[in-house]
């Protein structure tokens, strides 16, 4: 009779570091951006709107700051200077989502040292859109032949808006006890999530366009950072929202499906590929969807809504990933540019949005490690 086979060795669990190295780790790529707040060299796609702090790309840099601030008080300081400095407005466009992300700094800061003073122009902001609320349709159709920009965006009706827009609506809801900044977000996520949703994958397209677009090798493409501003914007819906939230468990399921899905697609050397679907060790580091996804898993975990053995060393495995895509200086690098799809990426490039990203996974990994009694 032949001898049973010898049992699979597995492979070790990775270790989470210890918290100080996390915030070490982070705190060096907020000061080198912070440094270089005025560089430009290392985003070869960068729009000329990078130059504007209430713009998106830098936005989700100066709403991770807060995250820091919050375990580091040094932090804080930068960001109410800016807040001080641009009166605390949103961006000019009325309705995208893209210009309103920034007021979470300034709803941050309305507790931190800003006043209420601080949430007054989110305040008028949000009450034009409601009184003004758009109804046009979420299909992406492009306003020019090869544009990126369509009527569709005075809607929510790309994924990464849910990054942007609903979880600066609760968070004015709740700063503000006015119920029905929430109720437009519930309202509005869920008419996304319908279109661009695919229930087969669990994962969003990027925006209609889309829907029957393949990869060179027939396969759906899924955007690794679109996937992971949503596993971002749910977490920070999730953060605010009160665990007797009627709206709740809509999140939670949603956040533990695509997590489900996610965490089969990470690639042995801790990161996502551009393009989810594309598994291939060959394809190339990216970055901001990777620290995304680092981020949903470690507070995942964090909050209990993931399951331990399986996303810690995940979460572990992203941002040791992550670490390693850090220069000595600083710098992170391997961030994709500002696109709308999976696209190129190189060691020398980064962005304000990728740093955030970074630091959005250091504060929960931190979090995470603190209270897993890491000493």
């Amino acid at each position: 009779m032949a001898a049973p086979a010898p049992a699979a060795v597995q492979p070790a669990q990775p270790a989470l570091p210890r918290p100080a190295e996390i915030l070490a780790a982070t705190r060096r790529v907020a000061d080198w951006q912070l440094a270089n707040r005025h560089r430009f060299d290392h985003m070869p796609a960068a729009r000329e709107s990078v130059r504007n702090p209430r713009d998106w790309q830098q936005a989700t840099f100066w709403v991770a700051l807060t995250e820091l601030a919050d375990r580091d008080p040094r932090y804080a300081e930068p960001v109410l200077a800016l807040g001080r400095g641009l009166g605390w407005k949103l961006g000019d466009n009325p309705f995208h989502a893209d210009d309103q992300l920034i007021a979470q700094s300034w709803i941050w800061a309305a507790r931190n040292g800003g006043g209420a003073g601080a949430l007054a122009p989110a305040r008028t902001y949000f009450d034009e859109v409601l009184a003004n609320r758009p109804r046009g349709s979420l299909e992406f159709v492009p306003r020019r032949p090869g544009s990126g920009d369509s009527a569709c965006t005075d809607r929510w009706c790309w994924c990464d808006a849910l990054f942007m827009a609903p979880p600066t609506l609760l968070r004015l809801a709740q700063a503000t006890g006015d119920t029905r900044y929430a109720d437009f977000a519930h309202e509005e996520f869920r008419a996304t999530t319908d279109i661009l949703y695919d229930r087969t994958e669990h994962l969003y397209f990027r925006d209609s366009r889309f829907f029957e677009r393949r990869d060179d090798k027939g396969r759906k493409l899924f955007w690794s950072r679109g996937n992971g501003w949503v596993m971002g914007g749910l977490v920070r819906m999730l953060q605010v929202l009160d665990r007797k939230d009627p709206h709740r468990p809509y999140y939670e399921r949603l956040f533990r499906e695509m997590a489900a899905r996610l965490v089969t697609l990470q690639k042995a050397d801790g990161t996502w590929s551009p393009s989810l679907l594309d598994t291939d060790p060959a394809t190339p580091t990216e970055t901001s969807g990777t620290a995304f996804f680092t981020y949903a898993f470690a507070w995942g975990v964090d909050a209990g809504l993931l399951d331990r053995a399986t996303y810690q060393p995940a979460a572990t495995r992203g941002w040791a990933a992550l670490g390693r895509a850090v220069r000595p200086d600083g710098m992170l690098g391997w961030v994709q540019q500002v696109s709308d799809r999976p696209d190129k990426v190189a060691a020398s490039d980064t962005q304000y949005y990728g740093t955030g990203a970074f630091l959005l996974a250091g504060t929960a990994m931190y979090d995470l490690a603190r209270k897993s009694g890491r000493q």
